[in-house]
C-alpha cells in the first residue's frame, strides 16, 4: 500500500480549510496527527461527531488527492469510523477517533463509472464481476485523528 505524507501545520488550519474547501469552521491546531498536535474544535453547530468526521475527510482528500501529481492522485475517498475513545488529561478532553479509509486511483476509478455507465443493462455485463474489479482496486489505510473537544462540551 502506498504510504501518504502527514500534512504539515505551518499554515492556520482554518485559512487552509476556507482555501481547499470553502468552509468556515470554529477550529484550530494542527492536522491530528498526535494527541501533541490535535485538531482544536472551538465551537460547532453541528454534532461534533459530524464535524470530526468532515474535518479526517478533509485531512484524508489533500493527503491522498490535492498534494498528489495527477497520476498519483486518488478518487472515491470514503471515511468510516471504527473506534473512538474519550481522553481526558487534567481539563483537557480529546476525541481519538480511529476510520477506516478507502479509496482507489482517481484514472481507475473514473475507468469504473464509464465501464458501469455503458455496460448496465446490455448483455454480457457482469455486475458482480464489476463490482469485484472495483473492490480489487481499492485499497483500506486505517488512520487515527486526534481532536481537542473540550470547548464543545
Amino acid at each position: 500500500m502506498p504510504e501518504f505524507e502527514p500534512l504539515k501545520s505551518e499554515n492556520d488550519l482554518k485559512e487552509v480549510i476556507k482555501a481547499a474547501f470553502d468552509a468556515d469552521l470554529a477550529v484550530s491546531g494542527a492536522w491530528g496527527y498526535t494527541q501533541a498536535l490535535p485538531t482544536v474544535i472551538e465551537a460547532s453547530d453541528i454534532p461534533v461527531k459530524q464535524l470530526e468526521h468532515m474535518l479526517a475527510s478533509m485531512r484524508a482528500y489533500i493527503e491522498m488527492n490535492m498534494t498528489l501529481p495527477k497520476e498519483e492522485r486518488y478518487g472515491s475517498i470514503n471515511l468510516n469510523e471504527i473506534d473512538r475513545k474519550e481522553i481526558h488529561v487534567d481539563d483537557l478532553v480529546y476525541d481519538k477517533v480511529t476510520y477506516e479509509i478507502t479509496a482507489m486511483k482517481e484514472e481507475t476509478y473514473a475507468a469504473f463509472i464509464n465501464e458501469y455507465k455503458e455496460g448496465l443493462g446490455t448483455e454480457g455485463f457482469d455486475i458482480t464481476e464489476h463490482f469485484n474489479q472495483r473492490k480489487k482496486a481499492t485499497i483500506t489505510r486505517n488512520e487515527d485523528y486526534w481532536f481537542e473537544v473540550h470547548q464543545t462540551l
